[in-house]
């Protein structure tokens, strides 16, 4: 596989190059859909891209795209909720709702401030893990240590400079995220046609038990497909048909992604995966694919990692700021959120920061379909019965996530 493996390096390169040249056009960046998608989309490909693979390998095996694709359409269930909310509750303005409602809607805005709390301590400390990964060390100790003092930096910037300086991170970024995945997808199929041939390929031996423990787990990465939010709150830049349009965009985009992705490196899956690293394991995963892997992989999770914290404590400051009617300032919010975090981040392995954020979106997920459910039901417009019936079943399965997600490391 020495030729596939060299081939592959040179088309990883060479996609990658071509993606990001294409992707980081001045006319393409400001075209205004496509900058209204690729806030959500770049959220809801940024770690998850990085963990789905790792965490999914041990609980689905060579199932793994269906658990993939559960988590896709779980996530789209709770997004056309909040496309529901962007459409009819935001247009019908705060006269017209009832208390119910208000409260409701105010308390999924805590909900969002808590899970961005939780959120950016995941992005760091996995920030941290690739970082140290990079120079050779897997110690969960002293990825706490490097993470918390990420944690500090970018709070402390954030309470004493504000973050508008750093918020240039987020702009290349995405680009370079796009194009790394595009060249390393582009790579997996020059592999997996070269094994095919050769009758190489085969699927890994790791059939999973259906069990309650593996579902809990499965529940409990509901964070891997979050980031489709995020058009909730674009109002200021783009009008309600823009968001929704472009929110439906992001998620099916994400979503064919992932599935395509996770399709290709089930047959790296390793039946030993370890609890310790297993964050980073994607990199041994692709090794047999090319030498350029690991190095792309580590860059692009750092500058990820870090344009998502940054991104998830504007959103933490801000929503703070607006959810107290500014008895909370949004320096005092970056404050907040740096406290929590590193807090967090010493009580919990990795792992259990992914469901614990997972858990913190999809209460934000279920009171908004909650709201969204009390609307349809007082308008009774259209298909409302339909809509009432998809929009209970989304609370019903945020309360499912809420009271049986585990972490995959429990």
């Amino acid at each position: 596989m020495t030729n596939t493996r060299l081939w592959s390096d040179i088309t990883i390169a060479a996609i990658a190059v071509l993606s990001a040249g294409l992707l980081l056009r001045p006319k393409l960046i400001r075209w205004p859909l496509w900058r209204a998608t690729v806030t959500p989309l770049a959220s809801i490909i940024g770690s998850g891209f990085l963990v789905a693979g790792p965490i999914l390998a041990p609980i689905a095996g060579r199932y793994a795209v269906l658990a993939m694709l559960a988590l896709c359409a779980t996530g789209y269930l709770f997004g056309s909720a909040i496309r529901y909310n962007i459409r009819n509750v935001e247009a019908s303005g705060r006269d017209t709702t009832t208390r119910f409602e208000t409260l409701t809607e105010r308390t999924s805005d805590f909900a969002l401030v808590l899970a961005y709390f939780i959120s950016v301590t995941y992005y760091l400390n996995l920030f941290a893990s690739f970082g140290l990964r990079a120079i050779g060390i897997i110690n969960p100790d002293s990825t706490r240590a490097v993470a918390t003092a990420v944690i500090l930096l970018v709070g402390l910037i954030g309470t004493f400079r504000g973050l508008r300086a750093l918020e240039n991170v987020e702009a290349w970024s995405v680009g370079l995220k796009l194009a790394l995945i595009t060249g390393l997808i582009a790579g997996l199929l020059l592999w997996t046609g070269d094994a095919a041939i050769s009758g190489n390929y085969a699927l890994p031996d790791i059939t999973p038990p259906l069990t309650r423990e593996n579902i809990g787990i499965l529940l409990g990465l509901v964070i891997l497909v979050q980031g489709f939010e995020t058009s909730r709150y674009l109002g200021e830049a783009y009008d309600r048909e823009t968001r929704v349009k472009t929110m439906r965009w992001a998620q099916l985009i994400s979503s064919a992604i992932y599935i395509v992705f996770i399709l290709l490196i089930t047959p790296f899956f390793n039946a030993d995966s370890p609890v310790h690293g297993r964050e980073t394991e994607i990199i041994d995963f692709l090794k047999p694919v090319g030498a350029i892997v690991a190095p792309l992989i580590i860059f692009t999770a750092l500058a990820s990692q870090l344009s998502a914290a940054i991104a998830d404590m504007n959103g933490a400051g801000g929503l703070l700021a607006d959810a107290t009617r500014h008895k909370v300032s949004v320096k005092l919010g970056y404050l907040v959120t740096t406290l929590v975090a590193c807090a967090v981040t010493w009580e919990a392995s990795i792992l259990e920061i992914i469901t614990y954020a997972s858990k913190a979106f999809v209460a934000y997920y279920g009171l908004q379909a909650t709201l969204a459910l009390s609307h349809t039901l007082r308008r009774r417009n259209g298909r409302y019965i339909v809509r009432a019936s998809f929009l209970a079943f989304a609370v019903i399965l945020a309360v499912t996530v809420l009271v049986f997600g585990i972490p995959a490391d429990a």
